[in-house]
């Protein structure tokens, strides 16, 4: 376990940098809720994550949907509701609401309730949601501990990128997910199922870092900064713990919890194990593409999909199913 890294420093430093210091003041607090709340405050994110590249997006629904153009949303409907009516839906971490939105456009969905601990993340949803007419959608601020579960109620409860922020992922969907669900309901990830707190084998960090040698140097500097990224140490447990609390609390334990205790109707994995870190902080660069920009993620991809071959995805897209007689 890592407790300090060179790389905390520099994530620090790159954080004030790209954030400004009110979002760095925000993490002295011992208020674990409030440091978390200022982690996912989308009105004044800027940062530079491999998400924000088109190209990466669209790699993610290749290995989902073996499409490019076809998300993971997109092919959630195709593929397991495409003939359901009268939904009702839940999402628990569901930050800015971006994917519920989304699914509200379609007519599957009588109800859609989205739970944050955001507060203003909610209000930003609602006001688009007011406008759009899409009155079937619900906003409810809550800690999931606080929540109250109807039983037997939703027929999907999803986590976007979300489940890896709860604790006692076991517990979590042995009762309380379960227990809301409708008999064949559905759970469904997209999500990072990797090793908790981010604390990779050795073996991974040095291929992250051989990854990064495949990078031409102009495309190293750091988001906001003259720092040239020439190696990834890995996160610190201190300063993932003082950031986010919730980051990563629990996540090796998602996947063997979920096997437990749902039926897997399909899992498709879509990398991350080697892009996440080695673009980290440098992804502004590969937004807008040229010849040389595309030969360098191509490259990049093809060392993923080989380090796949022999490792487990870090993240996983998945659809389960409670068993029609477990009414737990």
């Amino acid at each position: 376990m890592r407790i300090l890294t060179l790389d905390d420093i520099l994530d620090t430093y790159s954080k004030i940098v790209q954030r400004g210091y009110g979002f760095f003041l925000s993490k002295f607090t011992l208020n674990k809720d409030s440091r978390a709340i200022s982690a996912f405050d989308k009105s004044s994110e800027q940062t530079s994550n491999w998400w924000i590249i088109p190209a990466v997006n669209e790699r993610w629904n290749r290995m989902v949907s073996g499409d490019s153009h076809t998300d993971h949303k997109q092919y959630l409907i195709k593929n397991f509701l495409k003939e359901e009516r009268g939904l009702r839906l839940l999402s628990l971490g569901s930050g800015a609401c971006e994917h519920e939105l989304e699914l509200a456009n379609y007519p599957h969905f009588a109800e859609i309730t989205c739970v944050d601990i955001n507060q203003a993340n909610l209000d930003r949803a609602k006001a688009i949601a007011t406008k759009e007419n899409k009155n079937h959608m619900k906003f409810v601020c809550s800690n999931v501990e606080d929540y109250s579960f109807p039983d037997h109620y939703f027929d999907l409860v999803i986590f976007n990128d979300s489940l890896h922020h709860f604790k006692n992922v076991e517990l979590l969907l042995a009762h309380p997910i379960k227990n809301c669900l409708k008999p064949k309901g559905k759970l469904v990830i997209h999500e990072y199922v990797g090793p908790k707190r981010l604390q990779y084998p050795k073996h991974q960090l040095k291929a992250i870092n051989k990854a990064i040698q495949l990078i031409d140097k102009p495309y190293r500097k750091r988001y906001k900064t003259n720092i040239t990224k020439n190696h990834y140490y890995g996160s610190g447990v201190l300063r993932m713990i003082v950031a986010d609390p919730s980051e990563c609390v629990d996540s090796n334990n998602i996947l063997p919890g979920i096997h437990k205790n749902f039926k897997t109707l399909e899992e498709k994995k879509y990398g991350g194990n080697i892009l996440m870190s080695a673009l980290k902080d440098i992804s502004h660069h590969f937004v807008t593409l040229d010849d040389k920009k595309k030969a360098v993620l191509d490259s990049l991809f093809k060392f993923e999909d080989d380090y796949l071959k022999e490792n487990p995805s870090d993240f996983i897209f998945g659809v389960y199913e409670k068993s029609e007689s477990d009414t737990l």
